[in-house]
């Protein structure tokens, strides 16, 4: 598949940061979406193994402020923010619509029983199905094996994957060609979003571009060096993008 013929993107941090509308997202021969933000950017540059999944997804959504205020900062071009809990909200709907079906791959099982009731009750006309995986650093052939099985038997239109970054995109990416799915979505924490074990920011942190604030309050054990220590890194590659590029033009005058 070719992502500049299938997808409008816009090369961001070296990225191809899906620029288009949700509504132009095919469920189709396990269609490969992945999301990438100031945090997941940094991962990447030093996993090479990531980096190739960011780079190979089908589509990559800018899930994060920082990502959209580098393409206005490097590009000049103005693109909207579309977190994981974005895309998972609008395939919801557009299953409940089509009588289609979902399943959900990661998290615990008492995680998964709450989004197979709230997915039951939201939207009735969706089919839904999970499994839970071992939980550990790596997979091995066996755990993998099963994964496989569970969703093949199931045969989703939409595959849901919420393993944390990057082991989620890169079990994704290492195994889209043998998994019988119309589109594989990785949304890592919105499995406990939806769920409710975890609380999302609310509406006002969101529209102003503070989610990462309000779950930074929330959590600053654990979410204080994503965002803040990542932040200043990522700031900083943005910074000497920004002067690559201005040298250049000036090289070129």
């Amino acid at each position: 598949m070719n992502r500049e013929k299938e997808y409008r993107n816009v090369t961001t941090m070296g990225y191809p940061v899906f620029c288009g509308d949700l509504e132009d997202i095919k469920v189709k021969d396990a269609v490969l979406v992945s999301t990438i933000n100031q945090y997941s950017y940094c991962i990447a540059e030093r996993d090479v193994a990531f980096k190739q999944a960011l780079m190979d997804s089908d589509v990559l959504l800018p899930d994060g402020v920082g990502i959209t205020f580098a393409s206005k900062f490097l590009n000049g071009r103005e693109i909207k923010k579309i977190a994981g809990a974005d895309i998972h909200s609008f395939l919801l709907q557009k299953l409940n619509r089509e009588n289609g079906s979902c399943f959900y791959l990661g998290a615990m099982e008492s995680t998964l029983k709450l989004i197979r009731e709230r997915v039951q009750r939201e939207y009735p006309n969706v089919k839904v199905g999970s499994f839970s995986p071992a939980f550990k650093p790596s997979f091995s052939k066996e755990d993998t094996a099963a994964m496989q099985k569970a969703v093949n038997q199931f045969k989703p239109q939409v595959l849901f994957v919420g393993m944390t970054a990057p082991k989620q995109e890169k079990w994704a990416f290492e195994n889209k060609d043998h998994l019988e799915v119309g589109l594989i979505c990785s949304i890592g924490a919105v499995f406990d979003f939806y769920a409710g074990t975890v609380k999302r920011p609310g509406k006002i942190w969101i529209t102003l571009g503070l989610e990462w604030l309000g779950r930074l309050v929330r959590e600053p054990k654990r979410m204080w060096k994503r965002y803040i220590y990542y932040g200043f890194v990522f700031m900083w590659a943005l910074v000497k993008k920004k002067a690559k590029t201005l040298g250049n033009k000036t090289k070129e005058i």
